[in-house]
């Protein structure tokens, strides 16, 4: 299970808006004050957007939250929004262009194609597959009921 701690911001009709709260990724290590790319992260970290994570727990705003995801699902996710567009993009192309239609074929093929793509990743991953639990060191400092 991958897991990070989130803190929510609001909560609405069993959905909790959430924020992480630990440093992870670019700007987590301990180099971030000579790395010139954690500079960026630092811009980016303050556009975070909110993430609606399904919480049938007696949650408020503040609290802490543990959300984890399985890596099985993590992988499924990310071979569904990188590799089915590009390769219905490729496939695209090369439809374009085994039709005689040249360059400009394949273009608006591989256009088509990861717009497909995109389009059916979407509707796929409608389902929220994030877990969510009062976080562990919270319970411990009795932050949460």
């Amino acid at each position: 299970m991958i897991e990070t701690k989130t803190r929510i911001v609001s909560v609405a009709n069993g959905t909790a808006w959430v924020r992480p709260t630990e440093d992870s990724g670019c700007g987590g290590c301990g180099s971030r004050s000579s790395c010139a790319v954690s500079g960026l992260a630092k811009y980016f970290s303050r556009h975070q957007k909110l993430v609606p994570v399904p919480c049938n727990a007696a949650a408020r705003p503040g609290d802490d939250l543990m959300v984890s995801v399985s890596e099985g699902e993590l992988l499924k996710a990310g071979l569904l929004a990188y590799l089915l567009p590009a390769l219905l993009g490729v496939a695209g192309a090369a439809t374009g262009a085994a039709n005689g239609l040249g360059d400009v074929g394949a273009v608006v093929g591989m256009a088509s194609g990861v717009a497909l793509g995109l389009l059916i990743a979407r509707l796929l991953s409608r389902r929220s597959r994030l877990r969510t639990g009062p976080n562990p060191d919270s319970i411990s400092q009795g932050d949460m009921t």
